[in-house]
């Protein structure tokens, strides 16, 4: 069982938590990009395990991308159900056909409308925000892309448990 969603972090700072009397003045670095980063994913709570993709669009081609990436994530079972949201992405004629292939082994489950709290990956976004972008300055688009995966596809999968806490 995994759970999947797109999100599209922007590269900015996120100033959080900055106290000061009002005659300090509070200044942290800013970036000069607005370039977003594309990422398609699931995660396994239980193992901590992640497909996590960097994508040009989030459409119903990186939806297939990203099931296919799960199926092959885990040869053995017999079954692997997906929970998502209701994006039009995730309904797309193309998922379906790709869902109706015989030996498909993907098996997609949709949170009621409006309840991402019911899908745990939004919380793993707020994580990584809270990790990667949380009063961090960014040189370079890619010093922030290469921060964001490097968390969601290294540091998830060994520390999930800690980083839930």
């Amino acid at each position: 069982m995994v759970f999947g969603d797109a999100v599209h972090p922007t590269h900015a700072v996120r100033p959080v938590g900055c106290w000061a009397p009002k005659e300090t003045p509070v200044a942290v670095e800013q970036s000069s990009g607005r370039n977003r980063l594309n990422i398609h994913g699931v995660v396994n709570l239980e193992t901590g395990q992640t497909v996590m993709n960097d994508v040009p669009t989030v459409d119903a081609i990186s939806t297939i991308a990203l099931l296919a990436a799960t199926e092959a994530m885990y040869p053995r079972m017999r079954f692997i159900h997906v929970f998502l949201d209701n994006a039009r992405y995730h309904h797309a004629k193309l998922v379906q056909a790709w869902l109706a292939q015989p030996g498909c082994r993907i098996k997609l489950h949709f949170v009621p409308a409006y309840c991402p709290h019911l899908n745990p990956i939004e919380r793993l976004w707020g994580l990584m925000h809270r990790h990667t972008t949380h009063n961090k300055c960014y040189a370079t688009f890619k010093e922030f892309s290469t921060a964001m995966l490097t968390f969601l596809r290294d540091r998830v999968p060994r520390k999930l448990a800690n980083l839930l806490r």
